[in-house]
């Protein structure tokens, strides 16, 4: 499979004439046609609703193009609960699925009315202290420990994730909930993460489904939807096999008729919490080469780093590099394509086998539409970068600018020193144009 950018070379030349680099860029066409397919993959389910995972890319602008096809809010914190509820998803349009939850927190998503997903079982009674009551419907997130296979490949290792109850704690915990009022009941689970293959969400359904049908049987507690959470990824290298969402709807689809059907569960939800398959590939990173250096290595040093994109530095994560208009030329260099932070894992790629690159040269990183811009950061000083919409008819909209030095600064605007910081950042602006 060969990896094209959505935007040409041509595009961008005009595009950073506008917005300097580096700046995230969204496709805006390639993300509409996602969300439809992928709400047509699950349409058999009556109740099928995806919650877009805000921490992958949180951005209103984002959130209201999703929200036409009828996706919630996914949210983990206070600050996405206030940006769920700007764009108009309240109520049972938000999954409020959080661990280590300040009270704070639960107050919010209690006053919003969401759907509030409790991770551990301790949680109810700081729940129902913290807002007084436990709300007639309520999730539990599950983990059922060990190592989560498929077709024997270890797919990952839920034993050592922090999230999540034990089969006999969600047992444990949807009796007391019951007996606490709740009515309405949800199970969520998230056992593997970035899985590339069509396999894994009816896998995860099936342990799911099982469970659920003892669930109901054992506690009398009315299962009303089934949460697959994340965990669909996507091809980040050329050579992977993206995976067909209609093929995944479909393999959930025969094991729900398999197992909650004959159990007279044919009526529950389902519901989907993805992040990285709804806009990993409809973000790419655009940067600039400013920097050559022959030592013991062949660098490239770009306009940006890892406070524009944390994922390589992070986890070693591979994103593909576009040369732009080098797209026919031999990968013939060696290079190291690296930013400007003090600290030597802030690469974006490590002997990566890419056409020669020039100064001025525009590269794209792929696949930074989830978890790129999100994981930013400021250390070294170094600022966000902006954000901007590819329209379906070829214009763009700024739907983030780029911080600025007294974006920076605001948080010393109450101290004496912010004034002089101000003053310095003015004066330095002006000697620097």
């Amino acid at each position: 499979m060969e990896k094209r950018p959505f935007v040409t070379k041509g595009q961008l030349e005009e595009i950073v004439k506008e917005y300097p680099t580096p700046f995230h860029l969204y496709d805006e066409k390639g993300i509409r046609e996602n969300a439809k397919a992928l709400k047509e993959a699950f349409a058999w389910n009556k109740g099928y609703k995806e919650y877009f995972a805000v921490k992958a890319t949180p951005n209103p602008y984002i959130l209201s193009i999703l929200k036409e096809y009828g996706c919630g809010c996914d949210c983990s914190s206070y600050t996405e609960l206030l940006m769920s509820e700007s764009v108009g998803s309240v109520g049972e349009d938000i999954m409020f699925s959080s661990n280590d939850t300040p009270a704070e927190e639960f107050r919010l998503a209690a006053k919003l009315g969401a759907i509030i997903n409790l991770d551990d079982i301790t949680h109810i009674d700081f729940l129902e202290q913290t807002i007084g009551k436990i709300p007639e419907t309520i999730s539990c997130r599950y983990n059922p420990g060990g190592l989560f296979k498929i077709s024997n490949s270890i797919m990952d290792n839920p034993g050592d994730a922090k999230y999540g109850m034990t089969t006999e704690q969600i047992f444990e915990a949807f009796k007391i909930l019951k007996a606490k009022g709740a009515k309405e009941f949800g199970i969520h689970a998230f056992l593997a993460s970035n899985t590339v293959t069509n396999e894994y969400y009816p896998t995860l359904a099936k342990v799911l489904f099982e469970v659920a049908v003892k669930l109901q049987k054992e506690t009398g507690a009315h299962i009303k939807f089934i949460n697959l959470s994340g965990g669909i990824g996507i091809p980040y290298k050329p050579d992977q096999e993206p995976n067909d969402i209609k093929v995944i709807g479909e393999g959930v689809r025969k094991v729900y008729e398999e197992v909650l059907v004959p159990a007279g569960m044919g009526d529950v939800a389902i519901y989907t919490e993805l992040g990285r398959f709804m806009l990993a590939p409809y973000g790419c990173l655009v940067t600039k080469a400013i920097h050559e250096k022959h030592t013991h290595k062949e660098y490239i040093g770009v306009d940006a780093c890892a406070a524009n994109l944390m994922r390589p530095a992070m986890y070693g994560a591979y994103h593909h590099i576009t040369v732009m208009g080098k797209e026919e030329e031999p990968c013939d260099h060696m290079y190291d394509v690296t930013g400007s932070l003090c600290e030597n894992n802030d690469k974006f790629a490590i002997d990566r086998m890419l056409p020669k690159i020039d100064m001025g040269d525009l590269l794209v990183i792929h696949d930074t539409g989830a978890h790129g811009f999100s994981m930013g950061y400021n250390y070294n000083g170094r600022l966000r970068s902006a954000e901007v919409l590819l329209k379906e008819d070829g214009s763009t909209q700024l739907i983030r600018r780029a911080e600025t030095p007294m974006d920076y600064f605001a948080t010393f605007d109450s101290l004496p020193v912010y004034d002089a910081l101000k003053k310095n950042t003015e004066e330095a602006e002006k000697d620097c144009q």
